[in-house]
């Protein structure tokens, strides 16, 4: 688990690619002196689970079903990333619980100055556009890995706003990015957790009005006039 506060931006210096995995090499000074082996690191949002140290760098392995979801698809060598090691009971929660499981991918659709500040639209690629209902304005988005908030949402157009200050800007992958790049979605774990809780609430209401439905159709007229009423 992580918090959305990006530790620093870290190089791909290395991409292997197999069957259906890639084996990927990072240059994080700060989070590979804190790491080991089997210790999850966020790379652009994703958690992944270091395999080999050496010095500076890490090596991890991406599966098939994170690659379709995320934009490690695209990444090579010389790409900045932002990374996070996992935290701990003693780490300070300064942005929101992430988890690391990236949902889809999204494109910046614009950038606009406001005052000091830098407005980024985001568009959900609309194969998952359904996870709009996740980001609710004011809310927490996981972009790449860093956790910010929501000025602005358009749902029916899978169209979402972050406002970014010069520091973020500057410590962070999506300041470095222009219109029509893509970047890691991570919504917020709770409302999920919400939702499928009232599906099950939901499905439990249908079962019993069915039961109480089936048990009433059992006495029908017919029944009444055999047995003399």
């Amino acid at each position: 688990m992580f918090t959305g506060l990006v530790e620093e931006t870290g190089k791909i210096i290395d991409i292997a690619k197999k069957t259906a995995s890639i084996e990927i090499t990072i240059r994080g000074k700060k989070v590979a002196e804190k790491a080991q082996i089997g210790d999850s690191i966020a790379v652009n949002g994703v958690c992944l689970t270091v395999t080999k140290l050496n010095g500076n760098d890490f090596t991890a392995d991406v599966m098939f079903e994170t690659i379709e979801r995320s934009g490690l698809k695209r990444a090579k060598a010389g790409d900045i990333v932002n990374l996070e090691k996992s935290l701990t009971l003693m780490t300070f929660l300064g942005g929101h619980l992430v988890m690391g499981d990236v949902d889809c991918e999204a494109k910046i659709v614009s950038i606009t100055d406001k005052g000091i500040a830098k407005v980024y639209e985001f568009q959900l690629d609309k194969n998952y556009k359904n996870n709009m209902k996740y980001i609710v304005e004011k809310g927490r988005v996981t972009i790449d890995g860093a956790s910010l908030t929501v000025i602005d949402v358009d749902d029916n157009a899978g169209i979402f706003s972050v406002s970014l200050i010069p520091h973020t800007i500057e410590n962070i992958t999506v300041g470095m990015k222009k219109t029509g790049d893509f970047v890691n979605i991570e919504t917020d774990l709770f409302g999920k957790y919400v939702e499928k809780i009232l599906k099950f609430d939901n499905f439990e209401n249908e079962e019993k009005n069915q039961n109480k439905k089936e048990k009433k159709s059992n006495l029908t007229m017919e029944f009444l006039q055999k047995n003399g009423f």
